[in-house]
């Protein structure tokens, strides 16, 4: 059900005020298909709720403060799919991207992409292009969109990349650090994801930002796609608000209050918003 948004403003507001709000989402969107299915619905009906769920997830991520949002929106191992498939969703993109275009721009969305972006379509090719030369100035959310990308595919590129460094005498061996090689990747412009969320209930992050999700938190949802809205999100946040990271370390060397308050948090959160 979604709330009158006068209380979907005060929500937002508590998850503000508690102030750990994740700085980078990346969102492993899943369950398009199945979801359609359960509605004796062809698979694309499926997609194209996908896209509201979309538009629903940017517009409230810019809203409550999150900087960067990565979608995994078409995977190197999606060109595997029946050929019809694919241009369906080629053509759903490339339409999304141009119904939306000005929207996201108007909400002072910065739109970039990630992944093997010559092996698209030439009109899906142009209609990012024109999307991120449009926003390229905005200082509001940046739309991360992982197109034919895989976490593979960007660390093999990364390491090509890093060889002919090696190769030109501008690299040597023993100088390749961790920061080399994120310097090296497609998101070397972009902070690692602080929270990654895969809808659906599927336990495996798909080749999706291998390198980068090294000290992600993770929030697995049974929810579908094309049902993920701003509620959703806001769980998310919430179980994110809840834990402590650690990155290697224990508790006293980080400072980090323990989970028993963080948990005492949530809980007063969710009390509150039930009663709203």
């Amino acid at each position: 059900m979604t709330r009158p948004v006068s209380q979907d403003k005060k929500l937002q507001e508590r998850l503000q005020k508690h102030g750990n709000i994740p700085a980078h989402i990346a969102v492993i969107m899943d369950g398009n298909g199945r979801w359609a299915k359960k509605r004796a619905l062809p698979r694309v009906a499926g997609h194209h709720e996908g896209v509201n769920s979309v538009r629903d997830i940017v517009e409230t991520c810019g809203q409550i403060g999150v900087k960067y949002l990565t979608l995994y929106t078409f995977s190197t191992e999606n060109w595997n799919r029946p050929k019809e498939e694919v241009s369906i969703l080629m053509r759903l993109l490339v339409s999304s991207l141009r119904d939306e275009r000005d929207r996201l721009h108007t909400n002072n969305v910065r739109v970039k992409t990630i992944g093997d972006f010559a092996s698209l379509p030439q009109d899906a090719q142009d209609e990012f292009l024109d999307a991120i030369e449009l926003t390229k100035n905005n200082t509001g959310l940046t739309l991360v969109l992982a197109l034919s990308y895989s976490g593979r595919w960007d660390i093999t590129h990364g390491m090509k990349r890093i060889a002919e460094q090696v190769r030109a005498g501008t690299l040597t061996p023993e100088s390749i650090t961790d920061e080399v090689i994120s310097k090296n990747l497609a998101t070397k412009d972009i902070p690692d994801p602080d929270l990654l969320i895969r809808t659906s209930g599927e336990l495996r992050i798909s080749n999706f930002l291998l390198w980068q999700l090294a000290y992600s938190e993770m929030y697995v949802t049974e929810v579908l796609w094309p049902d993920f809205r701003r509620n959703e999100l806001y769980a998310a946040i919430e179980s994110y608000q809840s834990r402590e990271r650690r990155f290697g370390k224990v508790s006293e060397q980080i400072g980090s209050p323990s989970k028993t308050t963080s948990k005492n948090y949530v809980r007063r959160l969710l009390k509150s918003v039930s009663g709203i």
